[in-house]
């Protein structure tokens, strides 16, 4: 898979400074969200931030390599995480989560990929989900904003 041309130079920046750090992850690890939804071609998105889900052991690491702070999560709202933190120090800021759950309805539940594709950035390799899986994320999310991304992926492999 090939990256969108579209992708502005700090996002593509900010995403082989992932895959440089991650070269000292142990567990699977994979970028969400909006940046892997670029990353998939879908064209003209803001992203805002990088989504990065990874092993507890391996958010710590990342977060600490690249000066991060691991923030307190009220898990409040509709997402909470076991470790949550923020990277500030990269063009694009990153969200780190590990053990991320998702209130559906009254309840919890786990927020579990079981894709990882692999996506060339240059010399480096970044991890996001199938499209598929994106979009089933995206409806579980349920909030407007990712509806209307799951129906633009939708469009993508129509």
């Amino acid at each position: 898979m090939s990256l969108s041309s579209d992708l502005p130079d700090s996002l593509s920046a900010t995403l082989d400074i992932i895959a440089s750090a991650a070269a000292d992850l142990r567990d699977p690890w994979l970028v969400f969200g909006g940046a892997a939804m670029a990353m998939a071609g879908l064209d003209q998105l803001h992203v805002p931030d990088v989504d990065v889900m990874a092993s507890p052991r391996d958010a710590r690491t990342l977060l600490k390599a690249l000066d991060g702070a691991i923030l307190e999560d009220p898990g409040e709202g509709l997402f909470r995480s076991q470790v949550f933190g923020r990277i500030l120090t990269t063009p694009v800021p990153i969200d780190v989560m590990a053990g991320m759950d998702v209130r559906d309805g009254g309840d919890w539940t786990s927020v579990v990929f079981t894709t990882r594709f692999p996506v060339q950035i240059g010399d480096a390799t970044v991890f996001i989900p199938t499209v598929q899986e994106q979009i089933d994320m995206a409806r579980l999310f349920g909030r407007p904003k990712d509806l209307q991304r799951a129906e633009a992926l939708e469009r993508l492999i129509a």
